[in-house]
């Protein structure tokens, strides 16, 4: 049964906006249209069918629109943004296969992905560089808390998409480093989460440097004032994408179930170990407010002879990654971490997230528990 879809025009009359109500459908992502290449790519690691928000986004961003992307932490955003740029860059592969020419290949990049979260752009990175494998797509993150030395060397030997963090992104385009006149291609991920930690100058300073002729996609779950002037600003006649299945009313995914313990704050580490055993528990995460309360929270589940990591803004990011790491292997099964891993960390098998304190806002709480 096909999606159902309205299209009306927004107030103000920009762009259009697109709901649907999805049904479970088989299409594939060769369906969409993708390059060969890269459907082969994608299904050398089991991606065959698309999800809603991909299945949306595609069509519209393939055509080179401006698309703002509306959907649940946890939908599969990253290959909605990011399959139209790999499709979009122009690499030797495609002058092999003749649809591109010799003069059309250049060694900067030709997209640009900015990430609120180093943790996201490694994510990002990855899932972008599996999805353009067979074409040999160039994949780059820059991020802080990293040396410089090898991220300069990659760009200067060539890259094609570079996803990065706010600061970094700024510092190497400022050092001349990082050459933006060539973008063709923009995303802006989790703008809300930018918003909030205070990165919108820093993205509004990246955009100025980039040709005014290129398409822009915005990805954020929620949409505050300053996303929408944001989006109002720098795109021109976006569609709005909101993605929910026809039985979800809620701003959760519907089958993440929610308890509410009542604990002293002596007994809640006590009530987290019994949490912990409980039957059929795969992987965990529990979140804490404070850097210090994680790493407390994590070394007192470790004597407690639990397999706990912890992942906080005091570790150096060699640490961080290599809790994730672990994380992500199973060598260790409970992650303690701040809210620097609320959002876009995506680890298979996580059955069971613990706010150990609440977050200040609702917006936090949803990117938390959107790890299950």
């Amino acid at each position: 049964m096909p999606a159902r879809r309205s299209l009306s025009a927004p107030p103000h009359g920009r762009g259009s906006t697109l709901s649907t109500t999805a049904e479970p459908m088989k299409t594939t992502f060769r369906d969409l249209g993708i390059l060969p290449e890269t459907a082969e790519a994608l299904e050398s690691v089991g991606i065959v069918h698309p999800f809603p928000i991909q299945e949306m986004t595609l069509p519209v961003a393939l055509t080179g629109h401006d698309v703002i992307g509306q959907a649940k932490t946890g939908t599969g955003k990253t290959l909605g943004f990011g399959l139209p740029l790999i499709e979009r860059v122009v690499v030797r592969a495609d002058v092999d296969a003749g649809r591109a020419t010799e003069e059309q290949l250049t060694e900067s990049p030709q997209a640009l992905i900015v990430v609120p979260t180093r943790e996201l752009c490694t994510q990002v990175t990855n899932d972008l560089q599996t999805a353009g494998k067979v074409r040999d797509v160039r994949v780059l993150a820059v991020y802080g808390g990293r040396a410089y030395e090898p991220q300069v060397e990659a760009l200067r030997k060539g890259v094609d998409i570079v996803v990065g963090t706010p600061g970094r992104l700024l510092d190497l385009a400022g050092q001349k480093k990082l050459d933006l006149s060539r973008v063709r291609s923009l995303v802006l991920d989790e703008a809300d989460e930018m918003l909030d930690l205070g990165f919108l100058p820093d993205v509004e300073k990246i955009i100025t440097m980039l040709p005014a002729k290129r398409q822009t996609l915005l990805f954020s779950a929620t949409m505050p004032g300053q996303v929408i002037s944001l989006a109002r600003r720098y795109m021109s006649q976006p569609t709005h994408i909101r993605a929910a299945a026809p039985d979800d009313t809620g701003t959760t995914v519907a089958n993440t179930e929610q308890h509410i313990f009542r604990a002293h704050s002596l007994d809640k580490v006590e009530m987290v170990s019994r949490i912990l055993q409980a039957d059929g528990r795969g992987l965990a995460m529990i979140f804490c407010r404070t850097k210090r309360t994680a790493a407390d929270v994590a070394d007192q589940l470790t004597q407690r002879g639990f397999a706990a990591g912890a992942v906080h803004g005091d570790l150096g990011q060699g640490a961080r990654e290599q809790a994730l790491r672990a994380f992500r292997n199973g060598k260790v099964d409970v992650l303690v971490c701040t809210d620097v891993a609320a959002r876009g960390i995506d680890v298979e098998g996580v059955t069971h997230v613990i706010n150990y304190q609440c977050p200040e806002d609702e917006k936090t709480y949803l990117h938390r528990i959107g790890r299950t």
